[in-house]
């Protein structure tokens, strides 16, 4: 398979491959680790999660912020050693105070690691970024599945070493990422130079000197004053529900308001996994451009509703129509997800100005960090609800794509189209 991006692309994979892999690891084993190790009742790690996870949210916008301003390799490196270190000094340390700033520090790293990455990824790949999102996504979701394995491997020991060591481990793949990225060449930034699109396609083409102006020649776009990217990322927040709806939705809802087998969720999680890595790259050619992805946000709206329906299908009173609808749900959730991801991806770069590149899709990764935040409390109350909940969750969620399919067109009416320049071209 040939990978968009060269040499840095196929770094770049491994790179996210091997900081999930640390992901899987510590995902699936904090908890334990803050009640086995770290002593924390219920109530403490509920609050060291919320709390660091509150002050993660910063962690985009200022990432980007600093993207548009120093090389992005370094700084991409650093973070990810922050985060190394963040990660390690939890061993040092059961205190709940001095836990919160180790926490608060790892996650903010977390976050605008997560941001850093995807500006890398689309400088690199440049026109062909959908597809390189679709691979990078599957990686991704390999690392994920390794580092779970790894995790309940390792958990068929005894002993409160078991735990530290796969804290060492997460360490260690931050440790390694760092030491990938500095491997990695810096990529050419928008906010340095920027040509017409018309010079990149045709390099024999004459250039005024208008055309080839520096883009810092008048002061950066200020995404905080762009009113349609900030509704924009605002409806990005809803969008990015599909994750707390695996994270907490659909398994709360299977064990306590459906007759099926509580054996089948873990299953579920398997399925979404499955599914990602065989169809995301399929999936990169609906959002090659921006139109195409636009176009998109119609099936997406269609999953959504779909997925909804199906949960609240899955209470009846019936082992087998429950199971049936719970394995409809995830599927669909998990087709909502690729599509989104491949939206999400190309249509966060299209409406960003190059010169404030980082910036914008810093303010952007605000849509998945609130979610995070905000998404429990909304799949729950959908639970409390009950299954007409789950079908105005899914409603819901069309409804803000159809939203989303309007805000995103020209102020004519057509389809945005932002020529490639947007990313970076010299």
């Amino acid at each position: 398979m040939r990978i968009p991006g060269g040499a840095d692309g196929r770094r770049l994979l491994a790179i996210s491959f091997v900081d999930r892999v640390g992901s899987g690891l510590w995902g699936a084993t904090a908890v334990l680790y803050f009640t086995y190790v770290a002593g924390l009742g219920t109530a403490q790690i509920g609050i060291l999660l919320g709390a660091s996870g509150a002050v993660g949210i910063a962690g985009p916008p200022l990432g980007g912020l600093l993207a548009d301003r120093v090389p992005l390799r370094p700084l991409l490196a650093a973070v990810q050693a922050v985060r190394a270190l963040a990660s390690l000094s939890l061993l040092t340390t059961t205190d709940l105070r001095l836990l919160l700033v180790i926490a608060a520090v790892g996650s903010l790293g977390d976050r605008a690691s997560s941001v850093l990455t995807k500006l890398y990824a689309t400088r690199v790949a440049d026109d062909e970024r959908a597809r390189y999102q679709a691979i990078n996504r599957t990686a991704a979701n390999l690392g994920w599945a390794v580092g779970g394995l790894a995790a309940a491997g390792a958990l068929t020991g005894a002993g409160t070493a078991v735990y530290r060591g796969l804290l060492i481990g997460d360490t260690l793949s931050f440790v390694l990422a760092a030491a990938l990225t500095l491997r990695c060449g810096e990529p050419p930034s928008p906010a340095h130079v920027v040509t017409t699109s018309a010079t990149a396609r045709c390099p024999g083409a004459a250039t005024t000197p208008a055309e080839a102006a520096p883009a810092e020649a008048g002061p950066a776009p200020n995404p905080w004053r762009d009113r349609r990217y900030l509704a924009y990322t605002a409806t990005e927040i809803a969008l990015f529900l599909d994750d707390s709806v695996f994270r907490v939705g659909l398994p709360l809802w299977a064990v306590t308001a459906t007759t099926a087998p509580h054996q089948l969720v873990p299953l579920l999680l398997v399925l979404n996994s499955v599914l990602v890595v065989c169809f995301q790259v399929p999936f990169a050619r609906f959002g090659t451009t921006p139109s195409a992805a636009r176009a998109t946000l119609l099936p997406l709206a269609a999953a959504f509703l779909t997925g909804g329906i199906a949960l609240a299908v899955s209470a009846a009173d019936s082992p087998w129509v429950a199971g049936a609808g719970l394995t409809l749900a995830a599927t669909a959730f998990t087709v909502a997800e690729m599509l989104h991801a491949t939206v999400s991806w190309e249509l966060s770069v299209a409406l960003a100005p190059p010169p404030a590149q980082g910036a914008y899709l810093g303010v952007h990764g605000l849509g998945q960090a609130v979610q995070r935040s905000v998404g429990p409390l909304a799949v729950t109350a959908a639970i409390t609800t009950g299954s007409l909940g789950w079908v105005a969750f899914g409603a819901g969620l069309a409804a803000m794509c159809c939203a989303q399919r309007r805000l995103v067109r020209d102020r004519d009416g057509r389809a945005l189209s932002v020529p490639s320049v947007t990313v970076s071209e010299h």
